[in-house]
């Protein structure tokens, strides 16, 4: 589990599902996110089975932040496009909980991984386009000998 100031990381459990699929199912959540049909509970139920299969650190992790009540979901974060010849991949990040929106939970998410070890090295400027707007990309690393330094240390 990685922990920030206001939010933390954790594992997807199958309890998450049908709240996710109200997120992606929501137009205005999904307008920036690969996923452009909707999805049904059966369908995310069988992607949650396919993320078990893999190793642990390229399973999706959910984001919650801290509330009087507890931590509440309010996204996921996770790798996408892994390349294991060129050994990289992409990190994709969404809030779903629209009521966390536009209060920088997405760049702490982005902290936590800062914290655990990975740097930003630079940022492609509008190398999305998607519904009539371009998006800025990150690029962030760790590499393997910081983040054995890290474990070891």
């Amino acid at each position: 589990m990685l922990i920030g100031k206001r939010l933390r990381l954790r594992a997807i459990e199958k309890e998450d599902l049908p709240r996710f699929v109200a997120w992606l199912n929501d137009p205005e959540v999904a307008r920036y996110l690969v996923l452009h049909t909707p999805i049904s509970l059966p369908q995310e139920e069988k992607w949650y089975e396919r993320i078990l299969q893999q190793h642990t650190a390229e399973q999706p992790l959910v984001i919650e932040r801290e509330t009087p009540q507890g931590w509440t979901p309010i996204g996921n974060i996770g790798f996408l496009a892994i390349d294991w010849v060129n050994r990289s991949t992409e990190l994709g990040i969404f809030i779903g909980e629209k009521t966390s929106w536009n209060q920088g939970y997405g760049r702490e998410a982005i902290h936590c991984y800062e914290h655990a070890g990975f740097i930003l090295e630079g940022r492609l400027r509008q190398a999305k386009f998607e519904d009539g707007h371009y998006m800025d990309l990150l690029l962030m690393s760790v590499l393997r000998s910081e983040w054995q330094s890290r474990q070891n240390s």
